[in-house]
C-alpha cells in the first residue's frame, strides 16, 4: 500500500504541477508555511521534513514561539505577513527576515528608523489593497508609486508587492493586477496566494505563496 503524501508533500506537488503550464520551475516559488496561532509542537513536523520558511502575523506571538525553535533550526527564515503597528517596528526588524506589510508612510518611517538603529536591512513587500476594500489594510493603487519612492529613499529594501484578494471573488484578476503593478514599478517579488488559491497565484507569477490551512489544518479558535 502506497504511503500517503504528507500535507507538505501535497502542497509542494501542487506547486510543481501549477508551474508546468506557466513554464516555471518550482524552485522559483518560496513556500511560506503560515504558522500563526499554531503551537511549536504543530510546527516541528514541518521543520523535521525540511520546511524552513514560516509566516507569522503577530510580533508578540512570534517572539514567544520562535527563539527556542530557531535554536534547534538556525536556518529558519521568518516572514511577518500580518499588519504591523508602527510601535512594533523595531521588534519586527529584530525578529523577522522579511516583512510583507509595508502599507503607509508612517510605517516606512518607523521601519527605516528601526533598521538604522539595529543596523539590519530587512526586505519588505508593499501590501496593495487591490480590491479597494475600505476595511482591509494595504496601500491604495493610486498611492503605491509614492509609497515605493519613499521606501527606497528611506533605505528600505523593497522586495516586491503583496496582496490579499477580496473574499468570495475570483482571485485571478487581482493577482494579474498585482503582477502588472509590480512590473510597472520594476519589482520582481509577488507575495500572493493562500491555501485556497495558491495554484492560481503560481500560474500568474507568484514568487511567494502564504499557505496555512493546507499545511496545518484549521487554525485553533482564538480566545
Amino acid at each position: 500500500m502506497e504511503k500517503a503524501d504528507t500535507p507538505l508533500e501535497e502542497v509542494r506537488g501542487r506547486i510543481a504541477r501549477a508551474c508546468k503550464p506557466a513554464r516555471r520551475e518550482p524552485e522559483e516559488i518560496t513556500l511560506i508555511a503560515v504558522s500563526k496561532t499554531h503551537p511549536a509542537e504543530a510546527i516541528l513536523p514541518l521543520l523535521e521534513q525540511g520546511q524552513r520558511v514560516f509566516g507569522e502575523n503577530r510580533v508578540q506571538e512570534a517572539q514567544a514561539k520562535w527563539p527556542a525553535l530557531r535554536t534547534r533550526f538556525p536556518d529558519v527564515e521568518l516572514h511577518l505577513i500580518g499588519q504591523l503597528q508602527s510601535n512594533k517596528a523595531e521588534d519586527a526588524v529584530a525578529l523577522f527576515d522579511c516583512i510583507h506589510a509595508l502599507d503607509r508612510p508612517s510605517l516606512v518611517k518607523a521601519l527605516a528608523s528601526a533598521m538604522n538603529k539595529l543596523g539590519k536591512r530587512v526586505p519588505c513587500f508593499a501590501q496593495v489593497n487591490v480590491g479597494e476594500e475600505e476595511q482591509k489594510g494595504g496601500c491604495s493603487i493610486a498611492d503605491l508609486s509614492a509609497l515605493l519612492a519613499q521606501s527606497r529613499e528611506a533605505g528600505i529594501p523593497v522586495a516586491g508587492l503583496m496582496c490579499i484578494p477580496p473574499a468570495g471573488m475570483e482571485p485571478a484578476p487581482f493577482f494579474a493586477l498585482l503582477a502588472k503593478l509590480a512590473a510597472d514599478n520594476g519589482l520582481l517579488g509577488l507575495s500572493m496566494g493562500m491555501s485556497g488559491d495558491y495554484e492560481t497565484a503560481v500560474m500568474l507569477g507568484a514568487t511567494h505563496v502564504r499557505v496555512g490551512t493546507a499545511l496545518f489544518g484549521e487554525r485553533p479558535a482564538q480566545t
